[in-house]
């Protein structure tokens, strides 16, 4: 039994598996972080660009309306 405890501790097969699951999750989380502030400042880019050629706000683009 003690022999089956002593290899038991000493195995680290499964280790590397939950490292590299560790690795994957912490580049999904800064992906999408960084993919979620791209999107809002291109977002904003386009926004001001619209603007900008309909002579409107950014609140008569969301409505659909036409500026007067």
């Amino acid at each position: 039994m003690k022999n089956l405890f002593v290899r038991f501790a000493k195995d680290e097969s499964g280790a590397t598996a939950i490292e590299y699951g560790l690795i994957a999750a912490l580049i999904s989380v800064a992906v999408i972080g960084g993919a979620t502030v791209l999107g809002n400042n291109i977002d904003a880019k386009f926004g001001k660009i619209a603007t900008t050629i309909g002579g409107g706000t950014d609140d008569d683009i969301n409505k659909g309306t036409t500026p007067n």
